[in-house]
């Protein structure tokens, strides 16, 4: 199994960087136990237009042939942490790669949206993508404690 985010910009130094960084060390901690691997990041940026099509064409091409592709989108599913968990552990189960997606300011390309496997969003409000990232990342450590029985996840 593999697991990876693709995420339209480049995270900088910062508060951001510093808790995604956080939440994907400690989930490849509490994972590995469990055979979950570490989680990668690939970064796209499209310098010329900047244009949802051109993040789609990008984000296309960092998604592994096969892979579950879930899309973090507004309009997605709002699955609670223990269904989150449990679907990762069917992928594990599995085998399967999973990419989770993250678009750019203006969203995810329609034609894109068109391939997920599933679309979740982090509620009904919109959230800048670089935070989406952070919030990605520590519910992908939740789901890890969560599988592991581990205390950190209070429901």
């Amino acid at each position: 199994m593999r697991i990876d985010i693709a995420a339209v910009g480049r995270l900088k130094t910062g508060p951001e960087a510093a808790l995604v960084a956080d939440y994907l060390q400690r989930f490849a901690k509490t994972g590995r136990s469990l055979g979950l691997p570490a989680v990668s990041v690939v970064e796209v940026e499209d310098r010329r237009a900047g244009t949802m099509a051109a993040e789609a064409d990008l984000l296309s091409r960092a998604i592994p042939p096969g892979a579950a592709v879930v899309m973090m989108d507004e309009r997605g599913d709002q699955p609670t942490s223990p269904e989150f968990a449990a679907r990762l552990a069917d992928w594990r189960d599995q085998a399967r790669d999973v990419c989770f997606v993250i678009g750019g300011a203006d969203g995810l390309d329609p034609s894109l949206r068109a391939r997920a496997d599933w679309q979740i969003s982090l509620g009904r409000m919109v959230w800048p993508h670089l935070l989406v990232r952070v919030m990605l990342a520590e519910q992908l450590y939740r789901a890890a404690t969560i599988l592991a029985g581990s205390p950190y996840h209070r429901a």
